[in-house]
């Protein structure tokens, strides 16, 4: 970002420096002129996840990615030009944009040699790149949680990392913060709104004697700055405390668009505010609660089920590793609730105990009708569970016996 957006804001400045044959190549040619840009000149074409259908590309500004990296000074932690940031995911994702913030004050980018990441050598990075942070999808962090060569290791050079894109199910944040102390931070965000609309700063995951704080790690936090959040009905009206809604956004960070979509735009940004999709709930403190993608909403006997409700009631049983819930159409329930499972290494777990998990903690009418045990949930590159590939297995499915069904 050159020229007149910047002039707005002399502080910031980078500087990248690299060496080596490739980058001499690079320097030897032609150089690319610098460009002066306006604050809503396209910057970045950021395509959707695609879990529930086809990506968009998204249409971000030079304006919005300026106004999320601000928003990440202000509500995720400050960034020095001595600390560095760790690229273990994708830059075309999270990890890209909340590079950003580090690039403008100077901080140094690192890239893992294994192209992943684990415990050791995290360890080894942190020993030669202090006030590091780094952005993870939950199943990352919950397996570097698990590492044990992290038991009792000194992570003095950690200063933060930033989860989201994914839920996070509540028993493996709190192994999370036994293993990494107080260095999580969770952002809620979409490629429409670059990772920048709610977030459960460090001092909420801190705040562990708060009476709602087991509730609030469930949810995705409070409203960023300069961010309007709100939860509607079918018609766009603000709906209550505590009552479901589809959650809408406005702001400086709101994409202008989708490229070369206008229909899906006039639609994802009508009235203004960005219909994210996403159900959720605004409890009386302003924290948001999401409850699951509205296409995700499973409807049974008239019944709103959610899925995520379903699935955190699933992972408090030890042998669960990982789950997914979907609804598949039922004669006679209109649809019936999906459960498929992943059972942790060397663990044995049947239908019967997941349904004596599942009454301990929800209503019966949520339980899943059938359970299909597999070796794996399909994801993207970004560790999001694709639930339209597991529909479509259900509905390659049909007319056959279900393992585990009742």
């Amino acid at each position: 970002m050159v020229g007149p957006l910047v002039d707005r804001l002399p502080g910031l400045r980078a500087c990248l420096l690299a060496t080596g044959p490739e980058w001499d190549r690079l320097g030897s040619s032609n150089p690319i002129p610098l460009v002066d840009r306006e604050a809503d000149d396209p910057a970045w074409l950021f395509y959707t996840s695609g879990t529930t259908g086809r990506p968009k590309g998204a249409t971000l500004t030079h304006g919005n990615l300026l106004m999320a990296s601000l928003s990440y000074f202000a509500d995720i932690v400050p960034v020095a030009a001595r600390d560095s940031v760790l690229h273990a995911a994708p830059l075309s994702h999270g990890s890209g944009l909340y590079g950003l913030p580090h690039v403008a004050k100077g901080a140094v980018s690192v890239f893992p040699g294994s192209g992943a990441l684990d415990g050791a050598e995290l360890l080894a990075l942190l020993a030669r790149w202090p006030g590091m942070s780094f952005f993870a999808a939950p199943i990352m962090v919950k397996r570097l949680a698990a590492d044990p060569s992290l038991a009792g290791a000194d992570l003095s050079g950690l200063k933060t990392i930033i989860y989201g894109g994914a839920p996070m199910y509540l028993a493996d944040l709190e192994q999370a913060l036994e293993t990494f102390g107080p260095r999580l931070s969770q952002i809620y965000g979409q490629g429409e709104s670059p990772m920048t609309i709610t977030a459960l700063s460090l001092a909420d995951h801190a705040d562990s004697d708060h009476p709602r704080w087991r509730a609030r790690m469930q949810g995705v936090g409070f409203p960023r700055t300069d961010v309007e959040v709100r939860v509607v009905d079918a018609d766009d009206q603000e709906v209550p405390a505590g009552e479901p809604g589809e959650v809408v956004v406005r702001g400086g960070v709101v994409m202008a668009g989708y490229w070369e979509q206008p229909e899906a735009t006039r639609e994802t940004l009508r009235g203004g505010w960005l219909h994210t999709g996403d159900v959720g709930s605004v409890d009386d403190d302003g924290y948001l609660t999401l409850h699951d993608r509205s296409k995700d909403l499973i409807i049974s006997g008239g019944m709103n089920i959610y899925p995520r409700e379903v699935e955190e009631a699933l992972m408090m049983h030890p042998a669960v590793q990982s789950v997914a819930v979907v609804g598949r159409p039922d004669p006679d329930w209109g649809e019936s609730v999906v459960a498929f499972v992943v059972v942790a290494a060397g663990a044995e777990v049947s239908a019967a105990d997941l349904d004596r998990t599942c009454l301990e903690q929800i209503a019966r009418f949520k339980r899943p009708k059938v359970y299909h045990f597999v070796e794996s949930l399909p994801t993207n590159n970004y560790g999001k569970v694709l639930k339209r590939e597991l529909r479509v297995q259900l509905a390659d499915a049909v007319g056959e016996a279900a393992p585990g069904q009742r």
